[in-house]
């Protein structure tokens, strides 16, 4: 954040240094490396067939506008959608990680310290699709569109109202456990494997200068300390 202005790029670099601190919450980490078969949609239009697993065409328009504008095209690196950022999102909200099947969903539902880590009655789909919903009826009451319809300055503003939770939510749910969750997934999508749907061309390894998943790289540490590391990352499908 500077300026009072959403850093589109500043995200990335506290990525770089293993950092997360927009999130107030940590789930469970996303592990899809396979598309899930397709949910029902239950609010807005259906998506197109074979192109979402779980986000219907509101929320994909809302989740291709976000990560377009978090990481936009530039001399570094492609756009969010080029890069599958959404696709990455889409699989893990379709998975076992957005029906929260590593998390205890039964309750007592009382609002928790942060360290308590997530306690919500949703899954991390449903909190996704909620807050979705909730944003978009923000932005139609503030500037008359949603967020996927709205121009890169109000885009910001709301994004900047969302990580500091400024606007607030009718219903009660927590904006900054849906930023948290927007902010991770975004980030995961980002530096993960290519093989869970993101970091398309290993794009995010490459600024970083990350070597990929190599299983013994000591020896390079040193060699290339403080300098680029001349070879191409490995991803896993690499070694299969």
């Amino acid at each position: 954040m500077k300026n009072n202005r959403f850093d589109r790029r500043a995200f990335l670099k506290s990525a770089v240094a293993g950092s997360a601190a927009a999130a107030t919450v940590s789930l469970p980490r996303p592990a899809e490396a396979q598309p899930a078969a397709p949910l029902p949609a239950s609010q807005g239009s259906p998506a197109p067939a074979n192109t979402y697993a779980y986000l219907n065409s509101d929320e994909a328009a809302f989740v291709e506008a976000l990560v377009d504008h978090m990481v936009p095209a530039d001399e570094y690196s492609p756009k969010g959608t080029d890069l599958g950022l959404n696709i990455y999102i889409d699989r893990a909200l379709a998975g076992g990680w957005g029906k929260g099947e590593r998390l205890y969903m039964q309750g007592p539902w009382k609002r928790g310290t942060p360290n308590q880590g997530y306690q919500l009655p949703l899954t991390p789909a449903a909190l996704y699709r909620s807050g979705i919903k909730a944003t978009n009826t923000h932005c139609l009451k503030t500037y008359g569109k949603s967020f996927d319809a709205l121009n890169e300055q109000q885009r910001e503003e709301v994004l900047v109202g969302l990580s500091t939770a400024k606007i607030t939510f009718p219903d009660g749910l927590p904006v900054r456990t849906f930023w948290g969750t927007v902010y991770q997934t975004v980030m995961e999508g980002m530096f993960s494997d290519p093989i869970y749907g993101g970091n398309r061309n290993k794009a995010g390894w490459k600024l970083i200068g990350f070597p990929g998943a190599i299983a013994v790289h000591r020896e390079n540490v040193e060699k290339y300390r403080d300098k680029p590391f001349p070879n191409d990352p490995v991803g896993i499908a690499d070694m299969s």
